[in-house]
């Protein structure tokens, strides 16, 4: 009889233990994500700004500086909701501006315009990375939340089930290749 106890006592407290670390996983995947968004957001942010001071500089002709500056405006001002999509629109504005070398060459030929160059460069290149790192973890809370454990037990407690950020973030072929200063 109190061998059984014990027996059953090991397993309680081995189930326990299963249980706890599996929502400590869950749990850090989730400021994972956080930490991941927060990334991608200044990424995007970044992107946007540069992109709007280039399209006021001068440096563009006035339809270019139209089209980036409102594709960029659109994005950094976006609800949430429709987020993705102004980033994609601005992504695509970006690929129909700097399509051509011609149009980085004419920028880098002003003064100030190698580094606005580059700085664009570096910050179009980094935005599917920092978008790559997100979804990854969001890929990552997804397998586990999926576990029946995690359901059953509702291990994942009041989080939002965390959604991949789904948008178009191809670099401009002209761009993409600059080397990052």
């Amino acid at each position: 009889m109190t061998e059984t106890l014990i027996w059953i006592a090991v397993a309680l407290v081995a189930i326990g233990l299963y249980l706890s670390w599996t929502a400590g996983r869950l749990d850090r995947l989730h400021t994972r994500i956080d930490a991941a968004r927060a990334a991608l957001d200044a990424q995007l942010l970044r992107r946007a700004s540069v992109t709007q001071e280039l399209a006021t500089s001068g440096v563009l002709d006035p339809a270019a500086s139209i089209v980036l500056y409102e594709a960029a405006h659109a994005a950094r001002q976006s609800e949430e909701e429709h987020r993705e999509v102004a980033e994609s629109e601005l992504s695509t504005a970006l690929r129909a501006v700097f399509g051509e070398t011609a149009q980085v060459e004419a920028v880098k030929e002003i003064p100030g315009g190698e580094e606005a160059a580059s700085e664009l460069a570096a910050a179009v290149r980094r935005v599917p990375m920092a978008r790559r790192f997100h979804n990854d973890a969001v890929r990552a809370a997804r397998a586990l939340r999926r576990h029946r454990t995690v359901r059953w037990f509702r291990l994942a407690g009041h989080a939002p089930f965390p959604l991949a950020f789904e948008m178009d973030d191809e670099p401009p072929v002209a761009l993409a290749d600059r080397p990052v200063s």
